[in-house]
């Protein structure tokens, strides 16, 4: 037990330190933009007509804090951050916390029921494409999963929007209709988001559902061949009995270990997925902070976001892995 609290304890340090070292990152990028973030505004506010001086640039610098040395800035931002607290955008001038709100959590949460949805399809049907001995099923899934990897996402929803377009009049776009998008959660607007969220989750699980069957078919049929499973069926053991308790435990290891880098890959798909299907959420917002209105303090806190969702889920899944595997376990508590 003492063993095992210390490596919780470890995974613990190193998703934070891991957290630190990417808001430094985050934040040197956000530094190495031309031009600060009081002459951006300024910028803004001198194109709407506003007479602006250099003793203005330099009164909203101070306001903001610029004038205060680098890593003193890094400090007070990541310290802020972890509070939950980024600051406001510069651009819009709202707090960026109230501007993200739900907007964030609902772009997690259809990364997340994506990434739920590839796995749920992808270990039962990658286990059957490597066990199967039936040539014209394991031709069929080879068939589909790379038809996954090659059709892109964002042209998956163009097919998909224009078909519907076409024979239905309605283009799919949006997470919510017209009189739902400002009102106040409800059943109703719960089953409005439903009714529309089920096109991003199924067009970003696309390519990964894809991916995680080749994965999961490439490591069972590794584990299958090795003695160990040989010696298992000698013994008497057989069928779903066999596979679970042997191959498929040893080979799902490393899936539940990428679970973060999946996460990550299919969030780098939705800001294009959003930007065609027209949904207002932190993808569509990061695509206009880092495209369109240059706001590094709404992109950074995107980015650092999502980094500290992906860590969460790697250091569960660190933990996961530690109580499932024995080969982990073994190597924890000797």
């Amino acid at each position: 037990m003492l063993q095992f609290t210390k490596f919780v304890t470890i995974r613990a340090v190193l998703a934070i330190t891991t957290l630190i070292l990417v808001s430094f990152i985050v934040f040197s990028l956000m530094e190495l933009v031309p031009g600060d973030c009081a002459e951006r505004y300024i910028a803004f506010k001198n194109s709407q007509g506003a007479v602006i001086t250099p003793a203005d640039i330099q009164i909203e610098r101070v306001r903001l804090g610029l004038d205060q040395p680098y890593v003193q800035r890094w400090g007070t931002w990541i310290f802020n951050a972890f509070q939950g607290d980024f600051g406001d955008s510069c651009i819009l001038r709202v707090n960026i916390s109230q501007l993200l709100g739900q907007k964030f959590w609902l772009s997690l949460g259809l990364c997340l029921t994506a990434l739920i949805l590839a796995y749920a399809i992808a270990i039962p049907v990658g286990i059957l494409a490597a066990t199967s001995k039936n040539a014209a099923l394991n031709n069929s899934l080879r068939l589909v999963s790379y038809l996954g990897l090659a059709l892109p996402n964002f042209l998956l929803a163009l097919m998909i929007m224009l078909f519907s377009t076409v024979m239905f009049g309605d283009s799919l776009t949006g997470l919510f209709s017209k009189e739902f998008r400002d009102a106040a959660w409800s059943y109703e607007k719960l089953m409005d988001f439903l009714g529309h969220a089920w096109l991003p989750v199924f067009i970003l699980g696309w390519s990964a559902t894809a991916f995680a069957i080749q994965t999961v078919r490439a490591l069972m049929s590794d584990e299958v061949g090795k003695l160990y499973v040989t010696a298992a069926e000698a013994r008497g053991v057989s069928g779903s009995r066999l596979l679970m308790r042997y191959p498929a435990r040893h080979a799902l290891s490393p899936i539940i270990n990428s679970l973060g880098f999946d996460l990550n890959r299919i969030f780098n798909e939705l800001p294009i997925v959003a930007l065609i299907l027209t949904l207002t959420e932190a993808g569509s917002l990061l695509i206009e902070a880092l495209a369109r209105s240059n706001d590094q303090q709404l992109a950074g806190a995107i980015i650092f976001m999502l980094t500290a969702a992906i860590v969460s889920i790697n250091f569960v899944t660190d933990i996961i892995l530690a109580l499932t595997d024995p080969r982990v376990r073994r190597s924890i508590v000797g």
